[in-house]
């Protein structure tokens, strides 16, 4: 599978999960579209959303509720595509939002990886293949983000880094969060970090996907510096950028 081919089929995805055309990613202007249900989006997403923006960098497509299309196409219009998804012209779309019981929540960055840069990496520890039967007494604190407690049946694969002592110490593990793609997270218990076993088994997980004919994606929020570096080292670029409005009750629950 060629970057090209990645790609694509990363648009691909987030013109179903945005109900758009993968052609509208490409666009020097705003694109707007009404979201709706899509069976083959990803799985977590809970559609139609009253908002979500997404960028690959050339412009913004805004998948939303027409009830908002004002409060959108201002923004998206004012404001240059880097700057609408941060501050300080982020307040001015969740004031926006706010007279209508709803606030900016999501802000994510997401991966792809490059396939001249991915690569096993070196590492000190015995690392095994998992599949989902494997998975079934890992669901705790310390593999919260390799592992769904949630949707368990999408954890499909994974990559564990073990001790000496056959004790597992890092875990890279996917979910199957749509047909193509693949999405990727990790954990290192924190006495083995700095060592490379993080990126080597990102890396390793990712080359193991690309072998299934599937998409591998990485996500992080950009102001977690550590799994975007991560992500860099494991051979993963930037590729887009979400940002998704919910109801106020929704974002005051998850703040508790």
């Amino acid at each position: 599978m060629t970057n090209k081919e990645i790609l694509r089929t990363a648009m691909e995805q987030s013109a179903v999960d945005a109900n758009c055309q993968p052609e509208d990613f490409m666009k020097t202007e705003p694109v707007i579209v009404t979201s709706r249900k899509n069976p083959d989006a990803r799985r977590y997403l809970k559609l139609p959303l009253a908002c979500n923006l997404i960028s690959y960098g050339n412009n913004i497509v805004a998948s939303i509720d027409r009830r908002y299309e004002e409060i959108v196409r201002n923004y998206i219009q004012k404001y240059p595509v880097e700057h609408c998804f941060e501050t300080p012209n982020l307040h001015v779309l969740n004031e926006a939002f706010a007279k209508h019981d709803m606030m900016v929540c999501f802000m994510a960055e997401y991966f792809l990886p490059d396939v001249n840069a991915l690569t096993k990496g070196d590492c000190r520890y015995e690392m095994r293949l998992l599949e989902n039967s494997d998975f079934h007494e890992l669901y705790r604190p310390e593999w919260q983000n390799a592992l769904s407690e949630g949707r368990k049946e999408l954890d499909v694969l994974g990559v564990g880094a073990y001790d000496n002592d056959g004790r597992l110490i890092g875990l890279a593990a996917c979910s199957a969060d749509c047909d193509s793609m693949w999405q990727i997270g990790i954990d290192v218990l924190p006495q083995y970090r700095r060592q490379g076993i993080a990126s080597a088994l990102t890396g390793t997980l990712a080359l193991e996907i690309l072998e299934r004919g599937k998409v591998p994606f990485y996500c992080c929020a950009w102001s977690n510096i550590r799994s975007a570096r991560n992500a860099i080292r494991s051979g993963f670029r930037p590729a887009w950028a979400e940002l998704t409005v919910k109801p106020k009750e929704f974002v005051e629950r998850m703040n508790r």
